[in-house]
């Protein structure tokens, strides 16, 4: 994203110092909280007026998504928490608690014998990228519950125990169903595990978001790669979230798209990189858009 960052103020740049008169504004945003929501970031902008229809036509987002193509939109993603609850009792007479642990770890287990299957099973028709992201998934992003692992000696029986999940889920699902599919499992194991209770906690929601078909910020960039590329590697659509969503549902800007140099599929890996004629290329094309979609070109 910081080298996407470096192509639009590049191009913006560029534009200014060739002397390009432009029948409008040009504005570059370096926002924050983007991997959390971005509800600090480009929704508070959003919220507050300063991203609006009134004031913005079209957006593209430097996402590292691979430097010939464009992406329409994303998957939804639902993180939630459950609290899976137990009865304290000494270590030494663990027969007279319940487990927290225990139970979660049988709602691990559910969810990798039951759940996941199913969800590899399900596939979308929007062009997602990687083609494995195409299906539904879900992720443990983490898990705490009992002793601290590298604190003192506790000798007890976990009465808690927290874990965040990170569903990502289909258009074709919508997020009813897919939440209605983890209280039911969750329900299940409550059923088959003695004493188990369990609380479930939302923590994000953000349904899946398209750019329009037809949309001429697309057409702007399809055009600017064949210029500058001599090819387009087409349309896409992410695995992730980014701020489109903010774009399309709060300020009303739904002709947005995710576009910018950097390999998707090392993203938040400790080698992410971005090749120097990438970067440069990306800034040629961003460049070139922004001409067209302001008639300046």
């Amino acid at each position: 994203m910081k080298a996407g960052i470096a192509a639009a103020a590049f191009a913006a740049e560029a534009i200014r110092r060739a002397g390009v008169p432009v029948p409008g504004s040009i504005e570059v945003s370096g926002t924050v909280d983007e991997e959390s929501g971005g509800f600090a970031g480009v929704a508070w902008l959003a919220e507050h007026g300063r991203l609006s229809s009134t004031r913005t036509d079209y957006c593209i987002i430097p996402e590292p998504l691979n430097v010939d193509r464009v992406c329409v939109g994303h998957r939804g993603v639902y993180w939630f928490e459950v609290a899976a609850h137990g009865h304290i009792a000494h270590g030494s007479m663990p027969f007279l608690g319940v487990s927290a642990i225990d139970g979660m770890g049988q709602l691990l287990q559910q969810i990798r014998d039951e759940l996941l299957p199913v969800l590899a099973e399900r596939h979308t028709a929007v062009p997602v990228v990687p083609p494995r992201a195409r299906q539904a998934t879900l992720n443990v992003n983490g898990i705490f519950g009992g002793q601290p692992v590298d604190g003192i000696q506790t000798p007890c029986v976990a009465d808690i125990r927290r874990a965040v999940f990170d569903r990502r889920f289909l258009l074709e699902e919508g997020f009813d169903a897919t939440k209605a599919e983890i209280v039911a499992l969750l329900d299940e194991v409550a059923r088959d595990v003695p004493d188990f209770s369990y609380e479930l906690r939302d923590l994000m929601v953000v349904h899946p978001t398209k750019t329009p078909d037809g949309s001429p910020v697309v057409g702007a960039l399809d055009r600017a790669l064949h210029r500058v590329l001599g090819r387009s590697g087409g349309l896409v659509a992410s695995p992730g979230t980014y701020d489109q969503k903010h774009f399309a549902r709060i300020a009303g800007v739904p002709h947005c798209v995710a576009y910018g140099p950097g390999i998707l599929d090392l993203a938040h890996q400790p080698d992410e990189y971005v090749d120097i004629p990438d970067l440069m290329n990306a800034t040629k094309v961003i460049a070139l858009a922004i001409l067209e979609l302001t008639g300046s070109a």
